[in-house]
Formats: structure tokens, sequence, C-alpha cells
């Protein structure tokens, strides 16, 4: 409808008006408060925050020590699942995770980084502990029988497969990329992707650690 030329609109009253900017204050108001409860914690990591998965793990530590997941309460943990031969994305991600520990500084007392092998049969407690301890002397590795092993790892939803190789004992393995974290209460909170960067697994560990 075109709008009609020449004919002034009339004006408010002063107390419409101020009731209008009070009702339009108050409008602002609110939604801000809504968006203040609602607020969600950002991180770079997938929240996997009351997932129904990851809750327990019983395996054997490098020292031959029966290792829970109460054993490191107290702790954020970021647990991988891999195996000492893995040609790139292991040592690449625990390479990363060292990067981590350096970054965080005194913070990293605090956080606990452990490694699962998904190949107990070529994989000693020795051969693992010489592998991690490498890369940083705190971290940790576990491993089980191969029953444990697989128990561990649908636990965690992990996925992984023998790929044969030209000879029996040459094979690899497929196996699910991704780490993740748990908070010091040991509850399971992200899903960290292989592609994520040191600074964003930075920034997402000093969060849990502050209780986010």
């Amino acid at each position: 409808m075109k709008p009609l030329a020449g004919r002034a609109s009339p004006r408010p009253a002063p107390a419409f008006i101020l009731a209008l900017t009070l009702g339009l204050l108050g409008l602002v108001g609110g939604l801000a408060g809504c968006d203040r409860s609602s607020n969600k914690t950002s991180f770079f990591s997938t929240d996997v925050t009351g997932a129904d998965y990851g809750k327990s793990l019983s395996l054997t530590d490098q020292n031959g020590q029966a290792r829970t997941l109460a054993d490191f309460k107290g702790k954020v943990v970021v647990l991988f699942f891999g195996f000492t031969q893995c040609p790139d994305v292991c040592p690449t991600t625990l390479a990363a995770m060292a990067a981590v520990m350096k970054e965080l500084g005194p913070d990293a007392a605090r956080v606990q980084v452990v490694l699962v092998t998904l190949d107990p049969e070529r994989d000693s407690a020795a051969m693992l502990g010489a592998y991690v301890t490498a890369f940083n002397p705190t971290f940790i590795a576990l491993r089980g029988d191969a029953e444990a092993t697989t128990r561990a790892a649908r636990e965690f939803k992990v996925f992984f497969q023998k790929v044969p190789g030209k000879t029996p004992g040459a094979y690899s393995l497929d196996h699910t990329a991704a780490s993740y974290a748990l908070d010091d209460q040991g509850r399971l909170r992200l899903y960290i992707r292989s592609s994520q960067t040191v600074p964003e697994i930075t920034a997402d560990l000093r969060l849990l650690l502050a209780g986010r």
C-alpha cells in the first residue's frame, strides 16, 4: 500500500514514549538474562558431556600396576587408543600432547595423558613404557589381553581392526584417530579430533581445569 503524502503522523504522548522505552529496556534485559542463564562453555573439541559410554576402564600400566579411571580422579585425563608401531597418527597425537603439556606450564601437573594399546600382541609393557615416556616422562600406557582390549575399545566406541601385511607379524591396525578428555571427576567430557591444533587443545584443557 502506497503511503499517503503530506500527512504527518500524530506525535505520541510523553507518557506513552516513557512506557514504551521502559518496556523495551525490560525486554532486552530479560533476553540478556536468558542468554546468560543458557550460556554454554565453548569448546573447540566436541562436547560429549553426559554420554552414556566411556564410564569404565580396567587395564594394567607399563609398570604392571592395575589401573581404573578412579586412579586418575583429581586430574584431567586425555585418553588415546593406539599402538607403538603406528606410522603416523599415534606419534603425531602424542607429540601434540607433549606440546600441549609444555603450553600448560604448571597446570600440566593436573593433566594425565594415557595411551591404551590396541596391539597387546606386540606391545609389551616395557615397549609401551619406553614409547610413551619418550614423548613426555609423565605419560602412561595401559594394556590388557585381547579380550580386555576389545572391551575397553567398545566402552569408548573406538574402532580398530587388523590390516594384514606381507607376513603374519607385519600387520598394521586401522583405528579411531581421535582422543577423549575426561574431567577431574572421571567424567567423559570431550571428543578431541586428530585435526585439532595444540592451541585449541590447550584452551579446552584449561577450561576443564577451571571446572567448566
